[in-house]
């Protein structure tokens, strides 16, 4: 049996004690984030590790898949994606490939790396989206953020049910499709779709006894024929639900006998010369074709699009801090601010797991200069709970920071100083989503589908919206006064100012000249050039007896 880690080396493969010559002879550099720690380097030398890779890889199949490179630790360090796992995976290891600036440096920490099989490579693409957003390796600079795979939603639930494209879909009453690797040509399709089928793709909540339909005015899709209009009662509801199953099937079907009308159709008008109406229908094809890449309405691939308990979040948050009582109210905390300019406070409150605009609060930030997190969090803290700490309010149930154990430790600074402190304080990090608490040492960590880190992430990202708004209000706010400042004025518009109709001729001002309109003459136009030439007859004069005359004239 043919093992790679026991076959010797080849005699034309470099020293392994002498520097390489591609510039890592030396112990990489790699950019250390907040909270992060840097990879460890292999012992094995760099020459023999990366031929023994190689030589593993060429035991892979041929067949779409997800690797996923380790370091020594068993760490997954880099996740990608290839129709052919052999081909892609054993290119990283050949001397004379360059990977680019960034990803050039994980061969210096690789040490082994798995292999996850795919049955196509539309799985593959959502596996692989799925395996960064749970892990969030260190060489991976796509895919991290919560961004999800848009789906195909129909409301069947509804008596004239809606086809609407949906990154939140529901889980119940609806009939979904996808996920679609591509939301642009998902809209494109459906745009095509709703020319042969007429289904509506509005928000309108459309009753079957509702009798004021026939008086509504139909949209704009009705009059170019895309919508069978059922909010103005134009189609009965068994009517528009036979069509809604006539499109269920074209999209649970081969699709095979349309697609092949289509392409009759726009070689008919290819042969007419009819080349706008050949291209139209091209583009059609294309975009139904493009349906046929989606995957498989897995909702393990992308959990967190799916439908969130809020009371479940809650009750799990209760039980992973251990508070006695049930958890109704949280507060979150966010810092924004651009390299110190215009540092601002936001805070947004969550009743019953829900946003409370209400309670929501911005601060500016007035104690702090430059780059100070830490200060400008323990402000916000003082100046938000300055009443509950003297007992004239009651604290929320849970405060969330925004960041790590530092920011953390910047609130519980802040709570310190005052007579009452809060029931719970805790803190999220962004990149490994990590839990810090003012009761424990050690972080929380949490799946990526636990509904209790839904909930914070949910608060956490709302927190960061909402400060962002209020950082680019201060950010123009200041540019604008700058710009007074050196004397700038915003340009005046063209437009003449508009009389009052309701105020009589008689009590009007007099119109100044300025107002009037004044028909120019050339001459007049000289004039305002050239003030000095204002005084010169305008155009050829006859000659004065004593001018000389050209002799040409003579």
């Amino acid at each position: 049996m043919f093992d790679p880690l026991n076959q010797p080396l080849p005699d034309d493969l470099d020293p392994i004690d002498e520097p390489s010559s591609d510039g890592f002879d030396q112990d990489p550099v790699v950019e250390v984030r907040q909270g992060e720690v840097v990879p460890p380097v292999p012992d094995e030398p760099r020459g023999r590790r990366l031929h023994r890779l190689r030589e593993k890889a060429k035991c892979l199949p041929f067949s779409p898949g997800v690797y996923l490179m380790k370091d020594t630790r068993g760490v997954v360090i880099y996740i990608g994606k290839s129709r052919s796992l052999r081909d892609r995976v054993g290119s990283y290891f050949v001397p004379s490939t360059d990977l680019g600036p960034h990803k050039q440096l994980l061969l210096d920490y690789v040490a082994d790396f798995d292999t996850l099989e795919c049955e196509s490579e539309v799985e593959a693409l959502l596996t692989e989206n799925r395996l960064i957003k749970d892990t969030q390796p260190r060489f991976n600079a796509r895919l991290v953020d919560d961004k999800s795979f848009p789906y195909l939603e129909i409301t069947t639930r509804d008596d004239y049910p809606g086809v609407f494209i949906t990154r939140q879909p529901s889980p119940t009453g609806t009939k979904l499709y996808g996920p679609f690797t591509s939301v642009w040509s998902l809209r494109q399709a459906v745009t095509t779709l709703q020319r042969v089928f007429r289904f509506r793709t509005c928000h309108l909540e459309i009753l079957e006894e509702d009798p004021r339909k026939r008086f509504f005015r139909p949209c704009l899709l009705y009059a170019i024929k895309q919508c069978t209009a059922p909010c103005a009662d134009k189609i009965s509801k068994d009517a528009y639900r036979h069509d809604i199953e006539r499109l269920k099937k074209f999209l649970e079907s081969k699709r095979s006998d349309v697609l092949k009308e289509m392409m009759d159709e726009m070689q008919s008008a290819a042969a007419a010369l009819d080349y706008e109406k050949a291209a139209t229908l091209r583009d059609q094809i294309k975009a139904l074709r493009s349906l046929a890449q989606r995957g498989k309405d897995d909702g393990s691939l992308q959990p967190e699009v799916f439908f969130q308990d809020h009371q479940r979040g809650l009750k799990t948050l209760q039980d992973l801090l251990e508070l006695p009582e049930p958890i109704r109210s949280i507060e979150g905390i966010d810092i924004a601010h651009f390299q110190g300019e215009a540092t601002v406070g936001s805070l947004v409150c969550f009743i019953d797991g829900k946003p409370f605009k209400n309670g929501y609060r911005r601060f500016k930030i007035k104690t702090v200069e430059g780059v100070d997190d830490y200060r400008s969090i323990k402000e916000v803290v003082s100046r938000r709970y300055r009443d509950a700490g003297q007992n004239n309010e009651l604290y929320p149930d849970v405060i969330l920071i925004d960041g790590g154990l530092g920011q953390l430790h910047a609130a519980m600074d802040a709570f310190a100083e005052m007579d009452v402190k809060p029931p719970m304080v805790i803190s999220l990090a962004k990149r490994e989503e990590e839990i810090y608490t003012q009761a424990r040492k050690a972080p929380i960590r949490l799946s990526r589908t636990n509904n209790a880190l839904k909930l914070l992430q949910h608060i956490r990202d709302e927190a960061h919206r909402f400060g962002q708004n209020y950082h680019h209000l201060l950010i123009e706010k200041k540019r604008f006064e700058q710009d007074v400042a050196s004397g700038k004025k915003p340009p005046r518009s063209p437009r003449k100012k508009k009389q009052n109709p309701a105020v009589p001729a008689s009590e009007r001002p007099p119109a100044t000249p300025d107002d009037e309109l004044k028909i120019l003459t050339v001459d007049d136009v000289k004039a305002l050039i050239n003030p000095a030439d204002a005084d010169k007859p305008a155009g050829p004069q006859p000659p004065e007896p004593n001018d000389p005359i050209s002799p040409t004239l003579t």
